[in-house]
């Protein structure tokens, strides 16, 4: 159930802005830095998501707190959310998925509806650019942001074909920047590239394709960045470790707590 919070559609004074990667289960960690940034009275105030990134973004945004949001996910069987279909875009289908996050984020919920503004970056498979969304209809955009290319079964959306944003854009800053004097961005990258990895078997060596692949157009955005926060113990999980949810959180957490001094040295004088 959607969280019945007072004064709902009113956004939050201004704070940092908070642009939040992909990253399967190492996306948990945004959570963790989510809950530090509360506990050290840091305010956040617009969100831009992607793949794991956009779920922990949307839920944040929708008026549930860190730890809540590792509740659902620990309760959650990830396999059992997957439907296999065989189709001629993606093996497994998403409706499950939409079932349970209609459930807790409500079927009709639009972006104008968040407790915080918020943009979703997708990737159009056809046109080959990266889309965001930050008005209207909620759930298809979140779907779409977070579907997995060839493993999921891509989202039809405006006339669009659309798959994981992170495929082009895994730390999508573009929608946060603004004109001097707009609030700092700080981008919560759960990818740290580990230059000594080992790839003792073929799986390993395609993950490590992929993560080569999508680490290299966060480059630039992550200089775009204000702060960049990467926690490095991240190197020690892989991206389908979500049985280790609460020590992904805990990572996060540490981390952001680690950062105090440089993440208030960001926020105006007085706050």
């Amino acid at each position: 159930m959607v969280p019945e919070l007072e004064g709902r559609s009113q956004k939050p004074a201004a704070g940092l802005s908070l642009a939040l990667s992909g990253g399967g289960a190492r996306g948990i960690a945004h959570l963790g830095v989510l809950a530090a940034l509360e506990e050290l009275a840091i305010p956040v105030g617009r969100l831009a998501g992607v793949s794991s990134g956009a779920i922990a973004a949307t839920f944040y945004a929708a008026g549930f707190a860190p730890r809540e949001i590792l509740r659902l996910l620990q309760t959650t069987n990830v396999v059992r959310l997957t439907r296999p279909v065989f189709s001629r875009h993606g093996l497994l289908g998403l409706d499950a998925v939409e079932q349970l996050l209609a459930r807790h984020l409500g079927q009709q919920q639009r972006f104008e509806d968040l407790n915080r503004p918020l943009t979703l970056a997708a990737t159009d498979l056809c046109a080959g650019e990266t889309v965001y969304f930050s008005e209207g209809p909620l759930l298809l955009p979140l779907l779409a942001s977070s579907a997995v290319p060839i493993l999921y079964r891509p989202i039809e959306y405006q006339g669009r074909l659309l798959v994981d944003g992170g495929l082009l854009n895994n730390l999508p800053v573009e929608p946060l920047l603004g004109p001097p004097g707009s609030p700092p961005v700080v981008g919560v990258h759960c990818n740290p590239l580990n230059r000594e990895a080992r790839l003792p078997t073929l799986r390993r060596v395609i993950e490590r394709t992929l993560q080569l692949a999508i680490h290299a157009n966060t480059i630039t955005r992550q200089a775009q960045c204000a702060l960049l926060l990467e926690p490095p113990e991240l190197l020690n999980y892989r991206p389908l470790d979500y049985r280790k949810a609460a020590e992904l959180y805990a990572v996060g957490y540490r981390y952001a707590l680690s950062q105090e001094a440089a993440l208030r040295a960001l926020l105006p004088t007085g706050i």
